[in-house]
């Protein structure tokens, strides 16, 4: 891979090193995770979210990427230290920053839902 070549992974399955191709999956740690997502492929919903927070950025959610859990669509949820698979039905594009935002949309309304583990928690050891 060329170190300049920043659509790389736009350009190509992003399988580099030995152990990406064994698992078939992108290892996302290994490239800069401060490049700034294409904003012109954000989701309606994302629009909204930073509209209604105030934010000119995604910073917080640029290391979010879609990988795959037991051979299904996924995101990793680092506040449950798992993976949140994607619905079955929901039909994922094929450019992967496309998927990326899918990915950062569906993570921000998991942890939203009343769904989220963490709500549980609350309930139970939250001393107010």
């Amino acid at each position: 891979m060329a170190e300049n070549d920043i659509d790389h992974f736009i350009n190509t399955d992003g399988l580099d090193s030995e152990r990406e191709k064994t698992i078939g999956q992108h290892i996302g740690y290994r490239y800069d995770v401060n490049l700034v997502p294409d904003y012109s492929r954000i989701t309606p919903f994302l629009s909204k979210y930073m509209e209604t927070m105030g934010w000119k950025d995604l910073n917080w959610l640029e290391d979010v990427h879609m990988g795959y859990e037991d051979s299904r669509a996924a995101v990793f949820d680092r506040n449950i230290n798992g993976w949140v698979t994607v619905p079955e039905e929901m039909a994922l594009p094929d450019n992967q920053q496309d998927r990326d935002m899918i990915a950062r949309e569906l993570l921000i309304k998991f942890q939203m839902s009343p769904n989220h583990p963490m709500v549980e928690l609350n309930k139970a050891y939250s001393k107010f």
